[in-house]
């Protein structure tokens, strides 16, 4: 068996045509998208990904932002920062990259930005409600697995979904999204980790596996449910190359996966763009 691809890059596309669209329709009616990030320090993947998110925002006619603090900035200076970002009505939506250097606050940081611009959907108050399934920006990286899974027509719901990771930016956001009675969700969903002993045996019982541990290799072709749906959504560094949570191995025993570039991080990128509209279309 060799695996489908599900081309994030091809979906993404689809639905920046989409966001295309949404922003022209603003404009028309006097109100021009403003997406901003704010980038604190020198590290390298993180100004690359923030540099993409603004090529994005030029291609569908989304008006960037961007604020670049040196590394030893204080906490006073990026609080104030932010909260100009708040108060600036053109910036309808926003993020900070993390991670942030040391001294720093992350979770002081994040509480600091107003929900209603947070693009990531990872405020406490956006997380509460999804937890309630109420309406607010969905986290990117979930948002973008759970479309690439439906444009593929993956079965998901009422399936078993094995989430490799607890993280606060995909495990434990997308175990909740798709646990919920919502197209594309509604599923049984199980979350394992590396110090779980048995994982290998947990992950082996799901339809549809999602790596997000951050560990190179970490998948391999023996723990996969033959015709399973395998996500690659954990990745790491070596040097330049990007590594995947998932080894090369899994396409020959899973039913689709995702490509080692292209697959999610495209679609993370994709949502990102979809928050921002949805943002400003509350906003006017």
């Amino acid at each position: 068996m060799t695996a489908t691809l599900l081309d994030g890059e091809l979906l993404a596309a689809r639905i920046r045509g989409e966001v295309t669209d949404r922003v022209a329709r603003l404009r028309g009616a006097g109100v021009t998208v403003g997406l901003g990030t704010i980038l604190v320090g020198e590290d390298g993947p993180s100004a690359r990904y923030v540099a993409m998110k603004h090529a994005d925002c030029e291609e569908v006619g989304i008006t960037s932002a961007h604020e670049h603090l040196p590394a030893d900035v204080s906490q006073g200076e990026l609080d104030a920062v932010i909260a100009r970002f708040n108060a600036d009505p053109a910036i309808h939506a926003y993020l900070v990259q993390l991670p942030l250097p040391s001294g720093l606050d992350e979770e002081h940081t994040l509480l600091a930005v107003d929900p209603d611009k947070d693009v990531d959907g990872l405020h406490p108050v956006n997380l509460g409600r999804l937890v309630m399934g109420a309406n607010g920006p969905l986290p990117c990286t979930p948002a973008g697995i759970v479309d690439l899974l439906h444009a593929n027509d993956v079965p998901v719901e009422g399936k078993h979904v094995v989430v490799i990771g607890r993280g606060l930016t995909i495990g434990r956001p997308l175990a909740l999204l798709l646990a919920m009675k919502r197209t594309g969700c509604n599923a049984a969903v199980t979350i394992v980790h590396t110090g779980v002993e048995n994982m290998a045996d947990l992950v082996r019982q799901g339809d549809v596996v999602v790596a997000a541990a951050g560990r190179a290799g970490l998948v391999t072709a023996d723990m996969i449910k033959p015709g399973a749906a395998v996500v690659g959504a954990g990745t790491s560094w070596e040097g330049k190359k990007l590594l995947s949570d998932v080894d090369e191995g899994v396409a020959e025993v899973a039913g689709w996966i995702t490509p080692r570039i292209g697959g999610v991080g495209p679609m993370t990128r994709a949502m990102l763009l979809r928050n921002a509209v949805r943002a400003a279309e509350r906003a006017s």
